[in-house]
């Protein structure tokens, strides 16, 4: 088993070990969340400072102009298609996840409007099942959303009645990563429109849109891609969909020519029928600051790492925690996982909470998991074995009975 100088020599010669310079660490903090939020990039204050000081303090209005404000949707798209397998002209910027995921699907009901089934995953995000179920309700066409158990059983679903397949690319509780291309192939050849949800995916593991097919895509900002809290996420369209992309929250920025101010809509012919209302520049100017640490990295090297990453944390908690009720929850093979590992445990949030008290930042989803989010950018060997470390500890002497750990926070 790996020690912590075996992790050191590997941090050494680690080909991402100089990006984690771009990032605002704290000093004996390890940061396993950038699942839920990226950390700071000092690019990202440098362009909020300069945006706030210069651009909006001086250039005010004329900036939209002089700084380009109105191009941002693209310019961030453009960033984030490499990412995701995409050409720079299928992916823009705009709103948040559930919003573009609204847009999306209303779009997508209406083009299969002679089908009458969705399907979706029982447990994928809330906030997906959450929108599904508005966005048929309110498309009108008599269609239903089906909830199925497994990946498994996705297979006996997929039909000529299958209008939409709406799945997360990576489980948001465990880190399971479904096979994107061979699904996507799957559902295409019967018919069917597939929207995939990236939050979990952009940034982390490699993504092919393109090449699979894919007919829509969205996903955040503020994870992997650390543009911080609420930043704005984005949607990806298969160019076969661009000219007819008739989604229901047109605003005036999705116009052919906003700036002509007509009383008729007509929708651009690209990605920008995306757009609703005025773009957040704040909010795009730091996720376009903090993309620009991804320009000349290679998403293979980023995927090695991060399956090495997993592999190590899984070995060392497995070895040090034995007897302790930890039971792996994400996938055990690293192709079927993301870049996460999860753990159950009976007593998970007061066990957070005291591993946080200790320096070491995951969260939880109830009822019992346990999450650790692997960004290969930041996070390096020795912190998977630190980390372990102070896991056996916490658990071996049972320090999250102690205190106020198991006292609800707002946020989990």
């Amino acid at each position: 088993m790996t020690n912590r100088e075996e992790a050191a020599r590997l941090d050494a010669i680690d080909p991402l070990a100089a990006k984690r310079g771009a990032f605002r660490l704290p000093d004996g903090l390890i940061y396993l969340d950038g699942n839920s939020l990226g950390p700071l990039t000092h690019a990202a204050r440098a362009a909020l400072e300069q945006t706030i000081d210069v651009e909006w303090g001086d250039g005010l209005i004329g900036s939209w102009n002089t700084a380009d404000w109105v191009g941002l949707p693209r310019r961030i798209g453009a960033l984030i298609a490499p990412l995701t397998g995409a050409e720079p002209g299928d992916v823009i910027c705009t709103d948040g996840t559930s919003i573009n995921l609204f847009k999306v699907l209303s779009l997508a009901l209406d083009l299969r409007r002679t089908r009458s089934r969705v399907v979706s995953e029982r447990h994928n995000f809330p906030t997906d099942l959450y929108v599904a179920e508005q966005a048929i309700a309110r498309a009108g066409h008599d269609q239903q959303l089906t909830r199925v158990d497994s990946t498994d059983e996705l297979d006996r679903w997929i039909d000529d009645d299958l209008a939409v397949l709406l799945l997360t690319h990576v489980d948001y509780r465990t880190g399971a990563m479904h096979d994107l291309a061979r699904i996507t192939a799957q559902a295409r050849a019967a018919g069917a429109l597939v929207v995939w949800d990236l939050a979990h995916s952009a940034g982390a593991v490699p993504v092919e849109l393109r090449a699979a097919g894919v007919d829509f895509a969205t996903g955040c900002g503020y994870k992997y891609l650390n543009g911080g809290p609420g930043a704005p996420a984005f949607v990806y369209a298969h160019p076969r969909h661009h000219g007819t992309l008739d989604q229901p929250l047109a605003g005036w920025f999705a116009h052919a020519d906003p700036f002509a101010f007509d009383a008729r809509f007509e929708a651009a012919a690209d990605m920008r029928a995306f757009l609703s209302g005025t773009p957040s520049v704040l909010g795009m100017r730091a996720l376009e600051a903090a993309l620009g640490v991804w320009v000349d990295v290679d998403m293979t090297a980023v995927r090695a790492k991060s399956i090495a990453l997993c592999e190590l944390f899984i070995a060392t908690v497995e070895a040090r925690c034995a007897d302790s009720g930890l039971m792996l929850a994400s996938p055990r093979d690293a192709s079927a996982r993301g870049s996460q590992v999860s753990f159950c445990h009976p007593q998970a949030y007061a066990v957070m909470r005291a591993l946080i008290e200790h320096g070491v930042v995951g969260d939880m989803r109830a009822p019992d998991i346990l999450r650790f989010g692997f960004a290969p950018l930041y996070t390096r060997y020795v912190d998977v074995i630190d980390a372990a470390d102070a896991l056996a500890r916490i658990l071996e002497a049972q320090l999250y009975q102690a205190g106020a750990h198991g006292s609800r926070a707002a946020v989990t």
